[in-house]
Order: structure tokens, then C-alpha cells, then sequence
């Protein structure tokens, strides 16, 4: 079978970018689809790969200001053509599950999110810094993405959610059914340390919903030691609430980041995720996690086995839940033990059965 891979754009590192190496170990000669792509924001895994960009790679100063162009991705992936291919796999959060296939191609859609910012409008721009009447001009462009969300929607043969908060998504703003694979996690990547500092530790892309100032908030109040591994628009923001116990020391490599989360008290992780991979990468690395109980951490978090959750999004319950971990005593070989469950091998070997059934089964229905 001739499989293609196709995913929103490749301009950040985040969960959904691990996700799209992992389909490329998975099928290295299969090319990568996508609106385009940063060399210099490209991960080391993808950098062999075929990728094969939209006519936004042109554009000048896409690629940094990629969430500007909001409104040319409905157009930009018009283009891809994919009458080659048996099957396409997109990785999509937002615009890739809309690409059209010809009809003997079946388009399975792993699907991190129906698209946050039309769906959740309101809350994804809570925190930003545009004014009130481009928030207005926004909002009417957003109700007309919505439509056109839901109705190629239909251009997806089968969903897979990365979660069961995603698969209820899926249910009620597309109303078709889905199966959850949960995310790959390279558990090897990451190791234990005897040596644990007295810091807290968060690793994060730097944007408004992810509530990082809920908990720049909560250290200024505590005054324990808090690292922030991360880069985004949300950065001057930040930096301009936090006391000095509070560090951010921008983007760093994988092995900073692994002896990092190692060696933390505990990861903070204060937002609501569809998913979460950096909760798991922790515990891989041997350290609980005090995460928001909502969204994908409903999953992945068992209080007292692997972290802590805290109920509200306020600097007190927050405060609660670090003070419970500072109480407990944890147990590193089952907090590692619980992250092995999510690992890449079990997630490829899943993904290829479910796929090859799936398409099976769409021939068949052909």
C-alpha cells in the first residue's frame, strides 16, 4: 500500500509534532503533507523526511507568523493531491482532517482536537492581547470556520481521538463516532535521577490558554523555585507578573530537558490539554505531576500513583496540590511503571492493526 502522512504545519515542537515522527518511523518512505514548515523549529527525526509544503511555504514571514494567515488554510490545502495514494494519515488539530481524497483513498484522521479556536472561541481568546474589535471581526470569520469545519468533516472515512475528552468532541461537533489510541511516548528517551532539586518544573509552548499564569501566580505567592522550559507570544506577559524565584529559560534541547524533568520536585500542569504528552514524559523520568483535573489528564493521572490533580483553575486549589506532593511519598519504579503503558511500541503496534482493519473494511464497503 502506497501511504501518505499529512499534518496541519510543522512550524512548532509540541505533542502533536512527536506524534508525526512517530508515524515517520513507522513509514519513512511514506512523504509528509503539510501547509509548510521551519527548518529551524523541525525536529531532529523529521529532518530525513519527504516533506512536501503547501504554496504558504512562499509566503514571507509565514512561517513566524503562521497563526496570521488563519484564513488562507481552508484554501492551501485545496492543492495536495493524493490520487496516488491507498491510504492517507493525517495528524490534525486543526485544518489537515479537511484535505479531499479521491474516493478509492481512505483518509483516517488522527484528530488531537477538533480545531480549539473555533470550537472554543471564547475561552482560546480570553487571555489575548487583540483588541475588541478585531475580537468582533474574528468572531464572524470563526462562525463561518465552524460550518466549513463541521461539513468537511465528512471528508474523513475513520477517527481516531487521542483521547476521551477529543472522542466526545468528535461526537458532538461532527457527529461521527471515533476510537482513542492514545499518543506515543518515548519512555526510553528519559531516565531517573537519585539527585532530585528543590525546583518545579513546567515545559510548554508560552500561549494564553495553557494557564501558564495561573501558576506564575501560585510561586509568586509560595516563593519555591519554578523553570519554565518554553518560548511564546505569552512570554513578556509572563515575565512581567513573575517574581525572580521565578526563571524562564526559554527553548531548550531534549537532553537539558530530560535531566530537567529528572530532577524537578514535580511537573506543573496547570491548563486544560486534549491530551498531554509532557505529563507522561515526567513520569517517565521517575516524577509525579500536579496537573488541572479536566481534559486529557483524566487519562493519564492517577491521584497518588503518578500526580495530583486540582479541581479549579485558582491559585489556591493549585497551592493545595503542590503542598499534597510535597507530602507524599512517591514511588518512583510505579510512576515509571505507569508511563511504560503509553509507549511508542505499544502505540505503533496499536495504530497498525486498527489501520489495517479500517482499510479492510473500507474496501470491502468499496
Amino acid at each position: 500500500m502506497k501511504i501518505a502522512i499529512a499534518h496541519d504545519y510543522l512550524v512548532q515542537m509540541g505533542g502533536a509534532e512527536r506524534v508525526v515522527e512517530v508515524f515517520h518511523q513507522m513509514y519513512p518512505s511514506a512523504p509528509i503533507y503539510t501547509t509548510m514548515f521551519s527548518n529551524n523549529r523541525l525536529l531532529d527525526e523529521l529532518r530525513d523526511a519527504d516533506i512536501r509544503a503547501s504554496w504558504l511555504q512562499k509566503m514571507p514571514g509565514g512561517k513566524s507568523h503562521f497563526k496570521e494567515m488563519l484564513p488562507l488554510y481552508p484554501f492551501a490545502i485545496k492543492d495536495f493531491d493524493f490520487r496516488e495514494f491507498d491510504i492517507v494519515l493525517s495528524s490534525s488539530s486543526a485544518f489537515m482532517k479537511s484535505i479531499q481524497v479521491p474516493k478509492n483513498t481512505f483518509h483516517l484522521c488522527y484528530c488531537h482536537t477538533p480545531m480549539r479556536f473555533a470550537w472554543d472561541y471564547d475561552t482560546y481568546m480570553e487571555r489575548q492581547t487583540k483588541s475588541s474589535v478585531m475580537k468582533r471581526l474574528l468572531k464572524i470569520y470563526i462562525d463561518q470556520l465552524k460550518q466549513w469545519d463541521q461539513k468537511t468533516s465528512a471528508n474523513v472515512n475513520q477517527f481516531i481521538a487521542n483521547s476521551s475528552v477529543v472522542k466526545n468532541r468528535i461526537r458532538n461537533y461532527y457527529h461521527r463516532d471515533s476510537d482513542v489510541i492514545f499518543p506515543p511516548i518515548n519512555t526510553t528517551r528519559f531516565h531517573s535521577s537519585t539527585n532530585i532539586d528543590n525546583y518545579y518544573l513546567i515545559v510548554s509552548r508560552l500561549v494564553s490558554y495553557k494557564r501558564i499564569d495561573l501558576a506564575v501566580e501560585a510561586f509568586n505567592r509560595n516563593g519555591l523555585p519554578l523553570h519554565i522550559v518554553g518560548e511564546g507570544p505569552d512570554l513578556m506577559r509572563l515575565k512581567g507578573m513573575a517574581k525572580g524565584n521565578v526563571r524562564f529559560l526559554g527553548r531548550l534541547d531534549d537532553a537539558s530537558v530530560t535531566k530537567m524533568m529528572a530532577e524537578c520536585r514535580a511537573l506543573i500542569f496547570p491548563g486544560e490539554e486534549d491530551f498531554g504528552i509532557t505529563p507522561l514524559e515526567a513520569n517517565a523520568a521517575g516524577r509525579p505531576v500536579v496537573a488541572y483535573q479536566a481534559g486529557g489528564a483524566l487519562d493519564t493521572i492517577v491521584p497518588q500513583v503518578n500526580g495530583v490533580f486540582f479541581k479549579r483553575q485558582e491559585v489556591e486549589d493549585l497551592l493545595m496540590a503542590i503542598q499534597e506532593v510535597e507530602n507524599h511519598a512517591w514511588d518512583v519504579s510505579r510512576i515509571i511503571g505507569h508511563a511504560q503503558k503509553f509507549d511508542e511500541k505499544t502505540f505503533m503496534e496499536k495504530l497498525k492493526i486498527y489501520m489495517a482493519k479500517a482499510y479492510q473494511q473500507f474496501r470491502e464497503g468499496n
